[in-house]
């Protein structure tokens, strides 16, 4: 048995779920750490509003390279209601700029909350648009350190390995401070609507291929027309903005 057989089960876990995908990935359990997936499957769909209409500089990530306030706020209205970020750029500068580019592009609008595991986490930032996906794709950020913890509300990037984070982000349901090890960088903490974001609905599950939820994959390359017409029940985001 190899070294890494040998971890500790919540170790071992974690390192095998930074791979997207694997045929190794885990039974789906509350220790499977949010992984971002690169996989493409399937043919993007036709049709529909689409992101990269309204907001054309969501085709072209080098513009979403402004450096974000010190402190700032982000709303966001969705079916559930509103919730607020407040980022902390000290905290993780790479992670608080990306967050605040993607955020003023639009690039959240009618989106997906696609993975909510009741206790564990929900996570979002797939784009609905299969165009803006496959342009973020390998637009990644390096990592920051950790310097918060995953407890409940605050907020992090997905990754599924070392500097590899995009796009997709998660906020904790309780107490995931054993992602910290993993360098799961928090960059900022729900301070306004964590009830809201509880009530997201979690009824679908872990996400394949360890569970009945959407397929990251899939999200990619069929966008909000892939979840709309098989997992018709998952809340979405309306709008995001940068606060005053």
């Amino acid at each position: 048995m190899s070294g890494a057989m040998k971890a500790s089960l919540p170790l071992l876990l974690a390192t095998l779920a930074l791979v997207a995908c694997s045929k190794n990935e885990p039974e789906p359990s509350s220790n499977t750490p949010p992984a971002a997936s690169s996989a493409v499957v399937g043919a993007p769909a036709k049709g529909g509003a689409l992101a990269s209409v309204a907001h054309p500089d969501l085709l072209d990530p080098s513009k979403a390279s402004g450096k974000a306030p010190d402190v700032y706020k982000a709303r966001f209205t969705t079916t559930k209601g509103d919730f607020v970020v407040e980022v902390h750029r000290d905290w993780a500068p790479n992670g608080a700029d990306r967050f605040y580019n993607l955020v003023k592009a639009g690039y959240y609008e009618d989106t997906r909350f696609f993975r909510a595991v009741d206790g564990f986490m929900v996570q979002f930032g797939l784009s609905g648009d299969p165009a803006v996906n496959k342009a973020w794709m390998n637009a990644s950020i390096s990592d920051d350190p950790v310097k918060q913890s995953n407890k409940k509300g605050f907020v992090t990037f997905a990754m599924r390995g070392p500097n590899t984070r995009t796009t997709q982000v998660f906020i904790n349901y309780g107490d995931n401070s054993r992602l910290d090890p993993s360098n799961f960088a928090p960059f900022g903490q729900v301070t306004q609507g964590m009830d809201v974001v509880d009530s997201l609905y979690k009824g679908y599950g872990e996400g394949a291929p360890g569970g009945s939820g959407p397929n990251q994959g899939a999200i990619q390359s069929q966008g909000n027309a892939y979840l709309d017409a098989q997992f018709p029940k998952l809340d979405g985001i309306k709008h995001a903005e940068i606060a005053n």
